[in-house]
């Protein structure tokens, strides 16, 4: 299936498109692929029992689609995050001695505080840039600021406590935060009409 699929994609896109778009026509259960692999997956979901979940595709998807649209503010956020989840992942499994016991004891969380110290250097210039989008995008950004602060000191084992409280509800607010721009940017663009305000640009810097 993968060498199948490897194949259309270099030697006839216009007939994968053409498949991908018409899938979208019909209930997914009609699907061959569907029928395949989900029976299967489902298995190997009971079968190993997570205690969670985490897909960050919808995350590398919207950074090469704005790549496309020459977003670069976009595409820098989207993949950078991305990335972000994806170490998160990894190190989550190193944790729980996915990839061996000996790794997992001798893994450093606090090495993680100079990765978060890195992603708080960078979500900061990202909230200047964020300035000249909306209101809602700067406050999320404002925000994910908060909370890689929280990260970075509470992975040094400064102030535990109050640093893991800050990085907790800066997260719950970012979560809300995002739910209302992504509410916006869906009813806006369908109705024509500002329907959910986000805040105009601050214009300082454009």
């Amino acid at each position: 299936m993968v060498k199948m699929y490897e194949r259309n994609t270099k030697y006839v896109p216009g007939l994968y498109n053409y498949y991908y778009y018409i899938k979208k026509s019909f209930d997914s259960k009609f699907d061959i692929s569907y029928k395949i692999y989900m029976p299967k997956l489902a298995e190997y979901i009971k079968s190993i029992d997570p205690d969670l979940i985490i897909s960050t595709f919808p995350c590398a998807a919207a950074c090469i689609n704005d790549f496309k649209h020459d977003n670069t503010f976009g595409a820098t956020a989207f993949g950078a995050y991305a990335f972000f989840w994806y170490a998160m992942g990894f190190t989550w499994l190193i944790q729980n001695g996915v990839f061996g016991e000996k790794l997992a004891a001798t893994a450093d969380t606090k090495q993680l505080g100079f990765a978060f110290l890195g992603y708080l250097i960078f979500t900061i210039f990202m909230t200047i840039g964020a300035m000249e989008t909306h209101k809602v995008l700067f406050t999320i950004f404002v925000l994910i600021d908060f909370l890689f602060l929280g990260l970075s000191l509470n992975s040094f084992g400064i102030m535990p406590e109050l640093s893991h409280g800050l990085a907790a509800w800066s997260e719950l607010l970012i979560a809300i935060m995002s739910f209302y721009g992504c509410g916006a940017a869906v009813l806006n663009k369908h109705f024509g009409k500002v329907f959910l305000p986000v805040g105009k640009p601050f214009g300082i810097f454009k």
